[in-house]
Order: C-alpha cells, then sequence, then structure tokens
C-alpha cells in the first residue's frame, strides 16, 4: 500500500504537527493489558494451544457437556449466568444476534461469517461469581489477536492457560504471558494428560532428585514422583526460566471433576477477593460531582485554542492509524504469501480489524478527555476534578446529537468484498464487533469499529480461488478504503466534540458559572 512520507517524531516519541497546532499530548500506540473499571464485570479469560483440551476443562468446571461450548473457529465464546439457558451469536453486520438452542443437539445458524463472539448463559452457580470466556487457540492469534486478547485480559482480570502434558511454551505464548506478568492480573496454570497420558521420563522412572526437591512422592513412596508432580514442575521450570515473575502463580493438573474442584475454589477465591477491591475503587460520590463551580472572569481565547487542539488532535490520530495500516497490511501480505493463504485471509484481516478498532478508541478516549480537560482548566481557571470533568463531558455526550455532524456516530465500516468499505449505523452493531464486550462506557464518543462482511469469506473461501496475487490487490484496496474512511470518521468525530464542548463552556462563560 503506498503511503506518503511519515510524519516527523519528536525526542519524546510524540508526532509533531504543524507550528500553529498545539500538542495533542501522548496517545496509545498499541493495545495492551489496562486496568478494569470498578463496574467491569469479574471475567476468567482461558487461553492455550490447540490440543490441550481447554474446552473439556471448562466444561468440567460447568458441569456441562463439551459439545455445548463448540464455537466456529475464531470465534470467542463468553459464558454467563442466567436462569434459563440461552446462546447467540454475534456477527458483524448486523444489529441482533444470531439465537439458536443450548443443547448440545442443536445446530448453529448458517452464517455468511464465523461470528466475533457466541454468547452462552446457563444456569450454573459457578457463573454468579464470574464470566468465563475462551478465546481461539493460541497459535491462531498472530500479532492483532494476541493485541485484542490482552485487551480482554486486562478488562476481565484474570487468566487460565490451560496447556497438555507433552506440550512446551511456544515464543509467542511466552512473550503473552510475559506482558501479563508485571499487572495486576491473576494468573493460573492448568495442565492436562498429552496423548500418551503424564508422560514419564525417558526411562520410565521418577526420583524426587530428577524432579526437585519440591515434588511430593507418588503414594508416599520414597524415592519415587508421581509422573502428574514432574509433568507439572517441568512446566512451571520452563515457563520460570523465561518469565520468572510468574512464581507465585498456581498450577493445577486436570484430569477429571475432583481434581478440577480445587482449580474451582482457587478462582471463586480470587472472584470474592478481586470484587472487593473494584468496589472499593469506585466512590459513590467524586469530588465536585455536586458542587457549584464558577468560571474566570476573562477565559481568553479559549475557543481559537479548542479549535487548534481539536484539529491537531485529529490529525496526530489520522497519521497513527495511516502507520498501523500499513503494518497490517505488511503482515497480511507476509501470511498470504508464506502462510495462510488465500482461504485464510478473511480471517486473518479481520483480526487486524478488530485490533485497529480497539487502537483507534483508545486514542479516540485518551484525546478527548485531554481536551475535555484542557478547555475546561482554561475556562474554569484550574484543572477540573475527576467530578467536574465527568460532568462535562456527560453534558458534551448529551449535546452530540444536536450537530448535523454529530448524528450516527455510532458506526460499523464493513469491508466488503469488492474492497470497499460500506457503513451500519447503531449501537447494537457496534456490540456484535466484540469478542468479550464491555460492561459500559463512560466516555464522549462511541467505540470506533471496523470488521469484515459475510461476503468477504464467502469471495475468499470459494474453491479455487486461491490466487495470491489477487488476493494481495484485494487486500491493498480494502485497506486504503479503511484509511479514508476512517479518516473521515475520526475528523468527523473531532469536529463534533469541538462543536458540542464549545456549546457546553460558551454557556458557561455567559451565566459565570458552569451549568453543565
Amino acid at each position: 500500500m503506498k503511503q506518503g512520507p511519515l510524519p516527523s517524531v519528536d525526542s519524546s516519541g510524540d508526532m509533531a504537527g504543524p507550528a500553529d497546532l498545539p500538542r495533542c499530548g501522548p496517545l496509545p500506540t498499541r493495545v495492551g493489558v489496562t486496568g478494569p473499571a470498578p463496574d467491569e464485570p469479574l471475567g476468567v479469560v482461558a487461553v492455550g494451544p490447540a490440543g490441550a483440551e481447554r474446552r473439556g476443562v471448562l466444561a468440567t468446571l460447568l458441569g456441562l457437556d463439551p459439545v455445548m461450548l463448540t464455537v466456529p473457529a475464531g470465534s470467542w465464546l463468553v459464558v454467563r449466568h442466567a436462569k434459563a439457558p440461552t446462546r447467540a451469536a454475534y456477527v458483524p453486520g448486523y444489529r441482533q444476534p444470531h439465537s439458536y438452542g443450548a443443547d448440545r443437539d442443536a445446530a448453529g445458524p448458517a452464517l455468511a461469517r464465523p461470528p466475533r463472539r457466541v454468547e452462552l448463559s446457563v444456569p450454573e452457580p459457578l457463573l454468579r461469581h464470574f464470566t468465563l470466556i475462551d478465546t481461539p487457540d493460541t497459535g491462531t492469534l498472530g500479532v492483532a489477536g494476541g493485541r485484542v486478547l490482552l485487551d480482554a485480559v486486562g478488562r476481565a482480570g484474570a487468566l487460565l492457560f490451560v496447556i497438555a502434558a507433552d506440550q512446551a511454551f511456544t515464543a509467542a505464548e511466552l512473550n503473552l504471558l510475559a506482558e501479563v506478568a508485571p499487572t495486576p492480573v491473576k494468573v493460573v496454570f492448568a495442565v492436562t494428560p498429552g496423548a500418551a497420558g503424564w508422560a514419564p521420563l525417558a526411562d520410565g522412572t521418577a526420583t524426587t532428585e530428577d524432579a526437585g526437591a519440591s515434588v511430593p512422592p507418588a503414594h508416599g513412596v520414597p524415592g519415587k514422583v508421581d509422573p502428574v508432580a514432574v509433568t507439572v514442575a517441568a512446566h512451571r521450570a520452563a515457563l520460570l526460566a523465561a518469565v520468572p515473575s510468574l512464581a507465585s502463580s498456581r498450577w493445577f493438573p486436570i484430569d477429571d471433576a475432583e481434581s478440577a474442584a480445587d482449580l474451582r475454589r482457587a478462582l471463586v477465591g480470587w472472584a470474592a477477593q478481586e470484587g472487593l477491591q473494584r468496589a472499593s475503587a469506585d466512590p459513590p460520590v467524586l469530588p465536585g460531582q455536586h458542587d457549584r463551580v464558577s468560571v474566570v472572569s476573562d477565559p481568553g481565547d479559549w475557543s481559537e485554542q479548542l479549535e487548534r487542539q481539536t484539529r491537531s488532535c485529529a490529525q496526530r490520530i489520522r497519521q497513527h492509524l495511516a502507520l498501523e495500516l500499513a503494518n497490517a497490511h505488511l503482515r497480511v501480505v507476509q501470511e498470504i504469501v508464506f502462510g495462510v493463504g488465500s482461504a485464510g485471509l478473511p480471517e486473518l484481516l479481520d483480526r487486524e480489524m478488530a485490533a485497529l478498532s480497539l487502537l483507534a478508541t483508545a486514542q479516540c478516549d485518551h484525546a478527548v478527555r485531554g481536551i475535555v480537560a484542557d478547555a475546561a482548566a482554561r475556562v474554569l481557571g484550574a484543572p477540573p476534578t475527576e467530578g467536574v470533568r465527568r460532568r462535562i463531558a456527560t453534558a458534551v455526550q448529551y449535546g452530540l446529537t444536536d450537530h448535523r455532524p454529530g448524528r450516527d456516530l455510532d458506526r460499523v465500516l464493513l469491508i466488503t468484498s469488492t474492497a470497499g468499505v460500506a457503513s451500519l449505523t447503531g449501537p447494537e452493531a457496534i456490540d456484535a464487533l466484540d469478542g468479550y464486550p464491555r460492561a459500559s462506557r463512560d466516555e464522549v464518543l462511541p467505540p470506533v469499529a471496523v470488521a469484515l462482511s459475510g461476503g468477504c469469506w464467502q469471495q475468499w473461501r470459494t474453491p479455487g480461488n486461491d490466487d495470491h496475487n489477487a488476493a494481495r490487490a484485494w487486500s491493498q484496496r480494502a485497506l486504503r478504503e479503511v484509511e479514508l474512511g476512517l479518516s473521515r470518521e475520526i475528523s468527523r468525530r473531532f469536529e463534533v466534540i469541538r462543536l458540542s464542548l464549545g456549546a457546553v463552556l460558551s454557556d458557561a462563560v455567559d451565566h459565570g458559572i458552569l451549568l453543565a
């Protein structure tokens, strides 16, 4: 994909815009683990390689038939508590989920493309404590899928890594765990039997000296070691050699319902403690939430500075996303030629668009928070407290639809089979794109949402349509259209912020007090 000249970068890593524009401040440059919001529900995200019987472990925890946890390849499974069993597939391009039976014999709906997520609700008491999320196999995630996973893990709060006895951690899995390790996320490991069961040592024997003093003897027999304990100790040693900060993580061998009971109790214990911490982090009343707030007598040219700052932020984000799309195009071409081929193009590109959507949303949210805080500080004469900032942000959000450019900001950009971009509006359409949805958003703008339509799957998975050159050309055109569509969308969003925030602060200046 042809790119224009790269923007200049100053010593702090920020992109420098024209000299007359104020800095927008540093923006998030990648999606990663962030702390959960206090009102975010507790969740346990299950990850691991293919062949580790991860679905069997989850089914044992929930007391369900593993068939009920089956989802299309690449889809996420979100299991919640409900009185009546239900199952629904959320597919990009549709405003309503596709509903189908929650029993083991129910067939899934005929879909043009795989859903981003399948939600299963069952009356299982364990799910009163937390939501259980199953993800695609780690070997299929790639760079973009790993970023989406890290975002979900940070919001959920706990990571359950399932690996088989005869498997080893890959470099990508170790990198993933290394990113999670320094965060508050709870990491727990489950080890399942391999194809040959719990593999013993090469000569068929095991001793405490071989496995280490921390491994208990089997059945109380001195000098002999339980092969289960040996396997777990070997996996733990391999992990800690690469990620020593996970030394406190607990390990659970799982081969039946009885052995899964310890894991179940550990997860319930984590949920009880984490729930208290999140509840205490959300005060009922924020400072300044109900106070009378006066404005300065002469705020100066705050409206002109607001206009310059919104233009600067929009430009910075457009530049960031253009670079991100260029990197995505390189990864897509590499996979077409050396990896998944043309048939795997839709799933690969859809993961890239999911990660891009998260990054664009995070950058817009970060920039808008800064714009609101800076403009309010100029009008009020001091940085606003969190309560005052939220009051202003709420008033700005209410005013978005009063301005013509602000209508239909809940918009999904869908890549079509002709490499174009179509749009679908409505908050329900955006919700269908989440692999693990957020409970709520207190940001001013709705999320940025990009995905592939079902026609793309039908086109590139047609038998005989395996032309790598055609796939590369199609992906280049599609990503170029996404860049143009996002550029227009970002500009429109920040113009609406300028108009709505300007109206709120103008009323405050005219009346001498903040009316929000």
